[in-house]
């Protein structure tokens, strides 16, 4: 007869003998031995882990450990998040029980079903996305079974009956498929033949793997991301019941801190809280039922939990934990808190969290992680957490009062070591107000150079100082910027001549975890993605409750695909790689995020939302805070002008980076490279050898003026730091110390960054991008592109470096030198941009603009704009670039056309904020250095020089341009009104909004400085009110200074004045010439002398006999008087 035997794996028959045979045996072993059960299951896995590797080409091999084999698939995307989860599981009783040599049959049946779910993962992951598999099949009962373990079997095999009654044909497709096992006739010739058919896959595994991966690594990329995306449907049908989530849940806390056991450490098993305890105790009674769990910390208890099964809504569960803090009972075993909570909602435990054991996912937020709510006031949001407050998070919360602490922010002053510009002061002041809203997640826009980090210092020290947040993190993308972070914190006085670092404890880049004395923790955004999802084995990661506020920075990071990366940002596969890690941190901590940037990016938007308050570069140069860039000199060469070109038939040479090697064609067509080209995909030493003579005529080597040059790719740099030195050789002779190249590839990349900042020479900086954000050098008075960039925010980075003032120089202005027209190709994109002209549009802009315009119309332009675009683009896609788009989009390029245009106007904006790289895709012109690069031996000469302004050729355009401009609207500004008509009531507040309204058109004061200079050869500085008026009513065009000496002497010769009045007036007057006017404002500025050493208005003006806005008025007049002309 027939053996009777049924099995949960029945379907590895479709896969491999092997993972049936696993199967088998556990279950068999299960009623007598549950240890050998467990590592039955933990080989099983193991086998899948394998399997998933090989046929996604990713297997290396068998010795490979298992947990560095499930982090490597998680990160590469083919194993999600929640089935990673099942398989750590698993790990970890299969190891408790080879180490132990135990295992109780309660651990072993949990253990079977996480297993036979995540085989049925896999199932409909390769096989039958579809599968319905019924309840699980419980296995053959032991004889000493306990009264726990009889029930559960018993509630599963009454699963099995009514399933089988309610489903009866999905239940006879089931029971035909078991039917292979009992074609045995006996139990031993079963097993026999189990266990050779095992043994002989067995022997053939390494083989059977290693060709796996071979068919996998020849497949196109779109095989994988169909793979990824059936991993992913497939995950969502993994079903937990109760007492698999609880066992999830337990291990989670276990993790945190907890002493848990939701089966032994019950209340009606007689556990109770205890002193010097931090127990999790399971179904403790309330007035309206028993809770999950209550949290106790010794004997008082913080809070509240409810757990549901996995496709339970988990945001909702959390009414119910509140319920729970509600009706909780105390007793003689337990000591509530203190009600002091500023509310009359009546909860009696403080804090609530709903969870399921799910991993959190953004995309499903409200049905997975571990919600929660901090109950004290009623105004308090609940939200998801990655993971569980540990006791000592969760008394450190009990003890903040975030009430006291704003009321000591709103009460406490400015007054540190440190002088505080208004914009920074007021930056810190919308920071604090959003935290106090309640705000989560907040940006800061400030202009490169103004002052971030003593921004971001000031605030930090005021949050801690008020007891807002206890510990924080302080994020940087690399490790340059890092160090110079914590030199800042180290050498910045605040109070009593205190630095930050003697106030609160500081730890650096090289310090991974904080003591309990840590305020401030620095750290690279590289570390902490190894910390959090490249942890170590038999590592704790960090507990989300690590910190409590993280300030991020140069959080923009959105120029990603555009440049060279370091070896360590080669983690990264590209952007949406960094951009989804990048989240995971920041998402991971129950924390507030500021954010800090001088270019908002749209990925940055997403995360910290808009910006809450902006200061811009334009403001900072109208303000005097930064310096201004003259018209960008234009150098234009044969080859740059006409392109470098082979006719058909030509000799060709072609260098290959892959095997270092030149080789000779013959061009089968022809062949042109333009200069967005140069140095990328032809190497062109002619070229940059007339640039680099150029140069060294125009700079000199022995200044104190710096320059900085940004090029392709380090051997770019290494080519033209080599040209650079031959120039300046021959034009002043030997000068080897002036030139160097600070690369990643450069020797100790930090310490040259050091040198070039803080010695005489070197003088000029080759670099790629290492010096483009965050590296302070104000001596920086000249930028040479001789590279494009596709991306706006790094050319904002790059324009940057040169925008500090640096007094000590008498830096007035910077220089930027163009080889490579990067003006006209960028210019639509940037917010500092000199002129208007009319745009080339980017995908990256026309995607940022779907999602940033409102309006159906302008959205519906921009979308035919975007699909006209890619129709011309689709057909010149690369190979790599067309899977890229796919991946991307998920589909091909025809198709995506197709779907955009019949989406809503409305999807299609969510479309592109769920994936804002797309564009950064279409917009790529390069395929990275392994493709072959020609080289070029065309000569090249120097063709001409010219300034760029805009839509203006000549200087001359550009001043007649600006006298149309002041000619047609002096009547429509009343501040232009003012200046022309009554220059004496004109204030600094009237001047500001002048020069802004003057800069939207496109005219600032350092652009026809130049002008003028060019068209004259006379350096006038004559200050943007002299331009103004010359322009409209033909006052002479006198330098400034002149003007406000004579209006000084002017002044000085209308009466006799005291000793303090003439001092006071000479004062007056140098600040002028500083800042073009004083007013009232002025004198009243905390940044300027007459506040500091003065007084401020009220105290001076005594000093003037009650006369001092006369004088003030009497003063400015004189300027612009026919006689000081």
């Amino acid at each position: 007869m027939t053996v009777q035997r049924r099995s949960n794996f029945i379907f590895f028959n479709l896969h491999d003998p092997q993972l049936l045979s696993l199967g088998l045996l556990a279950e068999k072993y299960f009623a007598d031995d549950p240890n050998t059960c467990l590592l039955k299951l933990r080989q099983l896995a193991e086998l899948l882990a394998q399997m998933l590797a090989a046929r996604t080409g990713q297997y290396a091999s068998s010795e490979e450990k298992q947990y560095d084999l499930l982090r490597r698939l998680q990160d590469s995307g083919v194993l999600p998040r929640e089935v990673f989860q099942l398989f750590d599981e698993i790990r970890r009783a299969g190891n408790a029980a080879n180490h132990a040599l135990s295992g109780d049959h309660r651990s072993a049946l949990s253990t079977l079903k996480l297993t036979w779910q995540l085989a049925l993962w896999f199932h409909r992951t390769f096989k039958e996305p579809n599968y319905k598999s019924g309840p699980f099949l419980p296995p053959q009962p032991p004889t000493d079974e306990s009264a726990e373990l009889r029930a559960e079997l018993e509630r599963l095999n009454q699963a099995v009956t009514d399933f089988q009654v309610a489903h009866q044909d999905v239940a006879q497709q089931l029971e035909a498929a078991q039917w292979q096992l009992r074609e045995a006739k006996d139990e031993r010739s079963f097993w026999e033949q189990l266990a050779a058919e095992a043994e002989q896959a067995k022997a053939s595994l390494e083989q059977r793997l290693v060709h796996q991966q071979a068919i996998a690594t020849a497949q196109p990329k779109s095989t994988v991301v169909q793979f990824i995306t059936a991993a992913n449907d497939a995950a969502k049908a993994v079903q937990l019941d109760e007492a698999d989530t609880r066992k999830i849940i337990d291990q989670q806390l276990l993790q945190a801190g907890w002493e848990v056991d939701s089966e032994t450490l019950k209340f009606n098993k007689g556990a109770r809280p205890e002193k010097n305890r931090h127990r999790a105790i399971a179904e403790w009674p309330t007035e309206s039922g028993p809770a999950d769990y209550v949290l106790f910390i010794g004997l008082t208890p913080v809070a509240v939990v409810e757990a549901k099964r996995k496709n339970v809504d988990v945001s909702g569960a959390l009414q119910q934990a509140k319920r729970y803090s509600r009706t909780f009972k105390a007793s003689s075993e337990t000591t509530l808190p203190e009600q002091n909570w500023g509310n009359d909602n009546s909860y009696r435990v403080p804090f609530a969290f709903s969870a399921n054991g799910r991993p959190y996912l953004r995309q499903l937020a409200t049905k997975s992680g571990v919600w929660f709510c901090d109950l004290r006031l009623a105004d308090n949001l609940s939200h998801a957490l990655d993971g569980w407050y540990t006791p000592d998070g969760l008394k450190e919360l009990i003890k903040r009062d975030e009430a006291l602490a704003h009321d000591k922010l709103a009460n406490t002053p400015f007054n540190y070591g440190f002088e505080l510009r208004y914009y920074q002061q007021d930056a810190i002041l919308a920071a604090e107000q959003a935290i106090g809203t309640g705000q989560r997640e907040m940006l800061l826009a400030m202009a490169t150079g103004t002052g971030k980090t003593k921004t971001c210092i000031a605030l930090i020290y005021r949050l801690l100082k008020a007891q807002r947040f206890k510990r924080i993190l302080f994020l940087v993308d690399r490790s340059a910027l890092g160090e110079q972070a914590a030199n800042a914190f180290k050498d910045t006085r605040m109070e009593n001549l205190q630095t930050f670092a003697d106030t609160f404890g500081i730890k650096e880049l090289e310090e991974q975890t904080p003591d309990t004395d840590t305020a401030v923790h620095i750290a690279t955004i590289q570390g902490m993605v190894q910390r959090l999802l490249f942890a170590a084995e038999n590592t704790t990661p960090p507990s989300v409750d690590q910190y409590d506020c993280i300030v991020v920075d140069e959080c923009h990071r959105g120029y990603l695909l555009d440049r060279e990366l370091s070896d360590t940002e080669m983690t990264f596969r590209g952007y949406d790689d960094y951009i989804s890690k990048y989240r995971r941190v920041l998402d991971y901590f129950d924390a507030y995020k500021i954010g800090l940037t001088a270019t908002p990016a749209l990925h940055t938007s997403q995360i910290f939302g808009a910006p809450i308050y902006s200061y811009s570069y334009r403001e900072a140069v109208i303000d005097g805070y930064l310096v201004d860039y003259e018209p960008p000199i234009q150098i234009h060469t044969e080859l740059s002008t006409n392109g470098i070109a082979w006719k058909v038939g030509e000799e060709l040479k072609v260098y290959d980076p892959r095997r270092n090697q030149i080789d000779l064609f013959k061009a089968p067509d022809e062949i042109k490279v333009d200069v967005e080209d140069f140095n990328r995909k032809v190497i062109t030493e002619s070229f940059n050898r007339v640039v680099c003579e150029y140069l060294a005529k125009e700079l000199d080597p022995a200044s104190r003026q710096k320059t900085l040059i940004f090029c392709v790719n380090d051997a770019h740099a290494d080519l033209v730091v080599d040209l650079l030195k031959k120039a300046f050789a021959a034009e002043y002779g030997s000068v080897d110390d002036a030139v160097i190249k600070i690369t990643g590839a450069a020797d100790k990349p930090l310490q040259q960054i050091r040198r070039y900042k803080n010695e005489r020479q070197p003088n000029v900086a080759v670099t790629v991008d290492l010096l483009t954000t965050g590296v302070d050098v104000p001596e920086i008075c000249n930028l040479v592109f001789l590279r494009r960039v596709n991306s706006r925010i790094l050319f904002d980075q790059m324009l940057g470096r040169a925008t500090r003032l640096c007094d000590a120089i008498g830096k007035e202005a910077f220089r930027v030198f163009d080889a490579v027209q990067i003006f006209d190709a960028i210019q639509n994109m940037t917010a500092m941009r000199p002129v208007v002209v009319d745009p080339k549009i980017s995908f990256s802009q026309l995607a940022e603009e779907l999602v940033a315009v409102t309006d159906d119309d302008a959205r519906s332009l921009v979308r035919d704009q975007f699909v006209a675009k890619l129709q011309r683009k689709k057909r010149h896609l690369s190979e790599q670039s067309a899977q890229d788009f796919e991946t991307r989009a998920g589909m091909k390029p025809d198709e995506f056309i197709k779907k955009l245009r019949g989406m809503p106007l409305s999807d299609v904006a969510a479309w592109f904020t769920q994936n804002p790289d797309l564009g950064e895709i279409l917009d790529r012109k390069s395929e990275g250095s392994a493709t072959p690069i020609f080289v070029s031996d065309h000569e090249d000469k120097l063709k001409k020089v010219e300034r760029g302004y805009g839509n203006a050729q000549k200087p001359e355009d550009y001043l007649n341009e600006f006298r149309a401009f002041i000619t047609s609207h002096s009547n429509d500004i009343p501040a232009l009104t003012t200046v022309l008509t009554r220059p004496r009531e004109l204030t600094r507040k009237q001047l500001r909004e002048l020069l802004l309204e003057l800069d939207k058109a496109g005219f600032n004061e350092t652009h026809l400085d130049t002008a003028w200079r060019e068209m004259t050869n006379q350096d006038i500085a004559a200050r943007i009110v002299g331009y103004i008026r010359q322009a409209a009513i033909g006052d002479a065009l006198l330098p400034y200074n002149e003007r406000v000496d004579h209006a000084l002497q002017a002044i000085l010769a209308q009466k006799s004045w005291s000793t303090p009045q003439r001092d006071w007036l000479k004062r007056i007057a140098a600040q002028t010439k500083a800042n073009l006017l004083v007013d009232r404002e002025a004198l009243d500025d905390p940044d300027l002398v007459f506040k500091r050493e003065g007084g401020g208005f009220n105290r001076l003006d005594k000093v003037f006999n009650g006369e001092l806005q006369q004088v003030l008025e009497a003063f400015n007049d004189s300027l612009w008087q026919s006689g000081a002309a």
